[in-house]
């Protein structure tokens, strides 16, 4: 057992959601529990992953698209949809940001990739989930594996019968796609 890092997460921020235009409700965080994802275990518990920023968010965009021959370039302006919300007052997660909370975790110094710059596995990553899980903490900050510099920035939440506070209407992936769309306020006034 190691000794996670803690950070108190920011309540007035607002967070960000890629999803698609299909999804009925885009934060419904059932899906990652029975799939499972970096933090969370297949079978386990229900997660609701966020990106803190709209470079992080296409970032993700990026990455959802390997292994195709698309390029964010190339998607039509309704491909995603991008949704925001506000998380309640007093969340703390597993700091896995900072260099001390990172090596805390026992994870390598250049997370979101090893010491070969191949990224950080899934197996590597849910055990340090489950530690900060079973302490009670609220999710794991930490740098996002959608960029390999780790310049990105997610929270993987556990709402623990908590439900996120949606914020505005969906915003298209035209509305955000392009690098000058810098503040997710532009998109969903406060």
């Amino acid at each position: 057992m190691t000794l996670l890092h803690r950070t108190v997460v920011p309540a007035d921020h607002l967070w960000v959601r890629v999803c698609r235009p299909d999804w009925e409700d885009p934060f419904d965080p059932v899906f990652a529990t029975i799939r499972g994802g970096r933090w969370t275990p297949p079978g386990s518990w229900p997660t609701l992953y966020l990106s803190r920023d709209l470079a992080t968010a296409r970032l993700q965009v990026t990455r959802l698209l390997e292994g195709t021959m698309v390029a964010p370039d190339d998607l039509t302006d309704d491909a995603f949809e991008l949704v925001a919300t506000r998380l309640p007052r007093r969340q703390e997660a597993a700091d896995l940001v900072t260099a001390e909370g990172i090596a805390a975790a026992g994870l390598p110094p250049g997370y979101p990739v090893d010491g070969r710059g191949q990224p950080v596995a899934h197996a590597t990553c849910q055990p340090i989930a489950a530690e900060a899980h079973d302490a009670g903490l609220d999710g794991v900050e930490c740098r996002s594996a959608a960029s390999p510099a780790g310049t990105g920035r997610e929270l993987a939440w556990w709402p623990r019968g908590r439900q996120p506070r949606p914020r505005g209407t969906r915003a298209p992936y035209g509305s955000w796609r392009a690098d000058t769309v810098t503040d997710t306020r532009t998109l969903f006034p406060v």
